[in-house]
C-alpha cells in the first residue's frame, strides 16, 4: 500500500479515485492544479503521482518537470482525454512511468498503479550491503563469507561503469537484490529502474511490453504505446529470467545492445534509447546455446561482466547471520518479541543443503518464529518448520541414549573452555570419518550422504586436518 497524489481539475474524477484507491488500502491526496500538486510533493513526497496533462494554470507537462526536479525517483502516471502522439512522446522523454488515455478500465488502472508503486519502491529502497543483521533494513544483502566478499567487490567494480552485467545463480540466491545494489551505486542511480520478468509475462505480450507498439500494429492497438525500454531512457532495466526469454525476442534485445536502438511493433523507424541492461538467470545458458534455445551472439553480448552468486550450501558460515537477520525482520513485521535462537537450532540450520537457498531459509525462519510462541527457537521448531520427517524431535532410542551418555560424560569433565563448539566439532568429525569410510574415501559420495556440498565437506576435512587415508584407517584401527 502507498500514498498516491491525484492531480486533476475534474472533481468527480478525484472523488472516484479517492473512493476506489482508499478501498484498495492506499492513502489518497488530491490537488486540482499543478501548483497545488507541486506544493504537496514539496511538503511530503507521495509514493506515486497520477496526473492529468490538461490543468488550469501550469500545464501538466510543466508540472511534471517541476515534480521531476523535486523527486527524480517518484513514479508519475500521466493521463489525458485528448491524447496526441507528441504529448505521449514528450511525457515519455520526461520519464513518465506510463501514459494512459481516458476513459480507462478500472482493473487496468489498478494493475498499472500497483506496478508503478513497486517500481518506485525498487528505486527508492536502499539495498544495504554487509551490515549488522539485527539493525539491517528490510532490503539487505547479508553475508561475510569469502564468497560473499567477492560478490561485494564485484558490485563495487561494475556499479560505476555502464557495462552490461549478467547475474547468474540458483533460484533464491538474491539476484534481484544484487541488481538493485548495482543500480543504486551506479551513475544512473537517480534515473528510472524497471524490472521485466521474462517468465511472468506471456510471450504474446512480452514484445509489446518491452518495445511498445504503433497505432494499428495489431487488432486492439487503438493508439501508440511506449514500451518499458523507452520508458527507462537514461536509466537501467533488469531483464529477470532472461534464460527463458522467447527466441523470437532475443534478436531485438541483441539489436538494443549493439545499436542502442529499438523498433516498436508496427513501426519502421529505429528509436534511439540510452539504457543500461542488467540480466539475471538461473538457467544453464551454455546448454541453451548448444541446444539452439538461446542466441550465441546475445549470450556473448550479455556476459560482458558475469557475476555468480553462490548457493547457500557453499556459504554455510553465513547461515547464522542470515537466521538472525530474518528473525529480526519477521519479528518486526509480526510486531512480536524477538525470542532469539539456540545454538543447537543454528547448528541444525547450517547442516542442511537448502536447495531453495536464501528464500527457503527465510520461509523456514518465519514459520519457526510462529511455532516458537515467544520462546527461543529450538531445533524442534526448525524441524516442524522444515517439515522434515527424517529429523527426530524428542525421539527416544538406544542410539539416542548412547549419544546422551557420551555428551553427559564430556560435559561433566569440563575440560574445554568452548564446550559447545568442541562437542559439535567432535561429532562433525566422526560423521565425516564414517561417511568417508562408507564411501571408501569418495568425497563426492560422502558429501551427498551427509547432504552437504562437496566444497563444504572439503572445508571441514581441512579444518579437522583429516586426509582420506587417515580418515578411513582411523575408523579401522
Amino acid at each position: 500500500m502507498g500514498t498516491i497524489l491525484i492531480v486533476d481539475d475534474d472533481s468527480q474524477l478525484r472523488q472516484s479515485f479517492d473512493k476506489l484507491l482508499t478501498e484498495e488500502g492506499h492513502t489518497i491526496r488530491t490537488a486540482s492544479t499543478g501548483e497545488a500538486g507541486i506544493a504537496m510533493v514539496q511538503e511530503s513526497a507521495p509514493d506515486l503521482v497520477v496526473m492529468d496533462v490538461r490543468l488550469p494554470g501550469m500545464s501538466g507537462l510543466e508540472t511534471f518537470r517541476a515534480i521531476r526536479e523535486i523527486e527524480p525517483k517518484l513514479p508519475v502516471i500521466v493521463m489525458t482525454a485528448f491524447g496526441t502522439t507528441e504529448t505521449a512522446i514528450e511525457a515519455t522523454k520526461l520519464g513518465a512511468f506510463e501514459y494512459v488515455l481516458k476513459p480507462f478500465e478500472i482493473p487496468e488502472i489498478l494493475a498499472l498503479i500497483d506496478q508503478a508503486l513497486e517500481a518506485g519502491r525498487f528505486m527508492r529502497s536502499r539495498v544495504e550491503i554487509d551490515v549488522v543483521p539485527e539493525v539491517a533494513s528490510a532490503e539487505a544483502i547479508i553475508g561475510r563469507s569469502k564468497a560473499m566478499q567477492e560478490v561485494y567487490k564485484a558490485i563495487g567494480r561494475v556499479a560505476s561503469t555502464d557495462a552490461t552485467v549478467l547475474i547468474r545463480g540458483e533460484s533464491g540466491t538474491g539476484k534481484e537484490l544484487v541488481a538493485r545494489a548495482i543500480y543504486q551505486h551506479s551513475l544512473r542511480g537517480d534515473k528510472p529502474f524497471l524490472v521485466i520478468n521474462c517468465v511472468a509475462i506471456p510471450e504474446t505480450l512480452l514484445e509489446s511490453e518491452l518495445f511498445g507498439y504503433e497505432k494499428g500494429a495489431f487488432t486492439g492497438a487503438m493508439s501508440r504505446r511506449v514500451g518499458k525500454i523507452q520508458q527507462a531512457h537514461g536509466g537501467t532495466i533488469l531483464l529477470d529470467e532472461i534464460g527463458d526469454m522467447p527466441f523470437s525476442i532475443q534478436a531485438k534485445i541483441l539489436r538494443l545492445l549493439q545499436e542502442k536502438s529499438i523498433e516498436r511493433l508496427g513501426g519502421r523507424e529505429p528509436i534511439s534509447v540510452d539504457v543500461r541492461i542488467i540480466a539475471a538467470t538461473n538457467r544453464d545458458l551454455e546448454a541453451a546455446v548448444a541446444e539452439a534455445r538461446f542466441r550465441e551472439d546475445l549470450y556473448y553480448r550479455l556476459k560482458v561482466v558475469t557475476l555468480w552468486l553462490p548457493p547457500l550450501r557453499d556459504r554455510s558460515d553465513d547461515i547464522p547471520l542470515l537466521a538472525d537477520y530474518f528473525l529480526a525482520q519477521f519479528a518486526g513485521d509480526m510486531d512480536t518479541y524477538n525470542p532469539g535462537m539456540s545454538k543447537e537450532a543454528k547448528f541444525l540450520l547450517t547442516s542442511r543443503p537448502w536447495p531453495g537457498n536464501v528464500r527457503e531459509l527465510a520461509n523456514t525462519i518465519q514459520k519457526a518464529l510462529i511455532f516458537s510462541r515467544g520462546a527461543p527457537i529450538t531445533p524442534e521448531d526448525i524441524s516442524r518448520a522444515i517439515g522434515d520427517e527424517h529429523i527426530p524431535v524428542g525421539a527416544d532410542s538406544a542410539a539416542d541414549e548412547a549419544i546422551r551418555q557420551w555428551v553427559r560424560e564430556t560435559l561433566s569433565s569440563g575440560t574445554s573452555k568452548d564446550m559447545f563448539n568442541s562437542l559439535m566439532d567432535r561429532f562433525a568429525r566422526m560423521l565425516i570419518i564414517e561417511a568417508l569410510k562408507l564411501t571408501s574415501g569418495n568425497r563426492t559420495r560422502a558429501a551427498k550422504i551427509l547432504s552437504i556440498s562437496r566444497p563444504t565437506l572439503l572445508a571441514r576435512i581441512e579444518k579437522y586436518r583429516l586426509t582420506i587415508k587417515a580418515s578411513v584407517e582411523s575408523d579401522q584401527a
